[in-house]
């Protein structure tokens, strides 16, 4: 996966400690667990060709969080490019 600029970029994270850097989106959204207000950030991954065919071939979708705690996450399919 590359990493891509979300819509509406507030920050980029990581950079700073040696990594590529990634774009974030700070929100606040509703959520069943945290209520409304719920402050999170949005992140873009773009598959490449060879991610993207295996993807429609059926292949699952791997989220690697670093450290040893699990934050809670939400995965989801953003919005094509126009």
């Amino acid at each position: 996966m590359q990493i891509g600029r979300v819509e509406g970029c507030t920050r980029v994270l990581g950079k700073s400690q040696g990594y590529l850097g990634l774009p974030i989106r700070d929100e606040v959204i509703t959520c069943t667990v945290g209520g409304p207000e719920t402050p999170a950030m949005t992140t873009a991954w773009l598959p490449t060709p060879e991610e993207l065919a295996a993807l429609v071939a059926g292949a699952p979708i791997h989220v690697r969080i670093l450290g040893i705690a699990h934050p809670p996450i939400m995965v989801e399919v953003g919005s094509p490019p126009e």
